[in-house]
């Protein structure tokens, strides 16, 4: 019975398309009518249109959309399209009929509808508006003030998901050096299924610059807050690593990074985890939501540091780009005694200043040790005749003397007795 339905639906299609006949071409239908567009919360925009007049009665209806650049293209029976799209710029959706999904059939003339950006100087909107999702429980966006905007401007975030009954306001804005943030509540649990995206508009009170929009899907731009190390140990030569995972995450949503520093060695090793799970029979106690990672080659008797960082993976998530702070670090192992080495660096000087001195005083006696003084003939010679020279140099000395003070005494006498004459 399966296979006469098939081919009686595959028939009932053929016939639409071609009139009744399989080699009859496809007949070409009038356009949609009445095509308009309307935004709705503040960034979902909704086409609607009514179906073509004098459409043929043998045609089963379809609406091929897409956008301008023939993107998003879509074929479905529904006479509405909607979709959540940032307002920056002008958007145009294109609408044409046809009788079959087939993509290669010539639809009608496309029939066109626009949507204008705000009204204001773009160069006045914000800029480099951003919003992170942190560890799934608060959204914080940041943005740069616009160029042709007044220092003082106030701004106003308002931001909307499917989860809320109406718009509401950020009112937590604070800056941050030269960007300006707002954070606000925004919690999801492991188990619920929020799943759509946040809409983001920030403008100022007084309506003077352009207003900017954002969307954020619920799959992307997730920080999650850095894992909490629980232990560590030295178990068969190797370290192992005992953490676990921040809230609201699964184990398998995240890939971890784990950084292990080693100050004797000046080592750093990042080691990348995809999946790490606690199946080693060697760590004690309740493993209920505990992660495990072994590194090899870790030397006990060093203080090891530990770090560890996640982000969320493709498995759950679209963006895997935000990794976490670095966890509060660990260490184990044997630490270096401080006072040992200061020790060290003392007595090491004072014992080559020792060495130094010891070598000046004792160089001398060292040098006569390795190149000891040759004999000289001649010193016997003049040790057996030194003392009668000595005498014969003395006598020599006293009459030379006693000469010349002899002369300088009759010399006075000389001379005071021509003065007595004289007189």
């Amino acid at each position: 019975m399966e296979r006469p339905a098939r081919l009686y639906g595959l028939w009932a299609l053929l016939f639409c398309a071609g009139g009744g006949g399989l080699a009859a071409p496809a007949e070409t239908q009038p356009p949609v009518t009445n095509l308009s567009v309307s935004v709705e919360n503040l960034c979902t925009v909704t086409w609607t249109w009514n179906p073509p007049e004098g459409a043929s009665p043998n045609c089963s209806l379809w609406y091929l959309s897409h956008f301008g650049n023939k993107q998003d293209k879509k074929i479905t029976p529904e006479t509405h399209r909607s979709e959540e799209v940032p307002l920056n710029e002008r958007i145009c959706l294109q609408v044409g009929s046809q009788c079959s999904t087939n993509e290669s059939e010539k639809p009608s003339i496309l029939v066109e509808k626009c949507i204008s950006p705000p009204e204001g100087d773009p160069e006045s909107a914000v800029t480099e508006l951003q919003c992170v999702w942190h560890n799934l429980r608060y959204m914080k966006c940041t943005w740069l003030p616009g160029r042709n905007t007044s220092p003082d401007t106030n701004y106003t975030l308002y931001y909307w998901h499917s989860s809320l009954g109406q718009i509401l306001q950020c009112e937590n804005i604070y800056r941050e050096d030269q960007h300006i943030a707002c954070s606000f509540a925004l919690t999801k649990v492991k188990d619920s299924n929020f799943d759509s995206s946040v809409q983001i508009m920030v403008k100022d009170n007084a309506g003077k610059i352009r207003p900017a929009f954002s969307i954020v899907p619920s799959s992307s731009h997730v920080k999650p807050d850095p894992p909490h190390i629980k232990s560590l140990s030295f178990q068969n030569g190797d370290l192992y690593v005992q953490w676990k995972n921040p809230q609201n995450f699964y184990s398998r949503c995240l890939s971890y990074q784990v950084e292990v520093n080693n100050t004797q060695a000046k080592t750093h090793d990042i080691f990348y985890v995809e999946e790490a799970k606690c199946q080693n029979s060697e760590f004690e106690g309740n493993l209920e939501g505990m992660i495990c990672f072994m590194v090899p080659g870790v030397l006990p008797d060093t203080l090891n540091t530990v770090r560890i960082r996640v982000k969320t993976n493709k498995l759950c998530y679209e963006d895997d780009k935000l990794w976490s702070n670095w966890s509060q670090a660990m260490s184990i192992g044997q630490k270096a005694n401080p006072t040992f080495y200061i020790t060290t660096l003392l007595i090491i000087p004072v014992i080559v200043a020792a060495a130094i001195i010891v070598l000046l005083l004792y160089l001398k006696r060292l040098k006569i040790i390795i190149f000891p003084p040759i004999p000289d003939p001649g010193k016997i010679f003049k040790e057996m005749f030194g003392d009668q020279n000595d005498d014969t140099l003395h006598w020599k000395k006293y009459d030379i003397y006693e000469k010349q003070t002899k002369e300088e005494t009759d010399s006075v006498v000389l001379i005071e007795s021509l003065k007595r004459a004289a007189q």
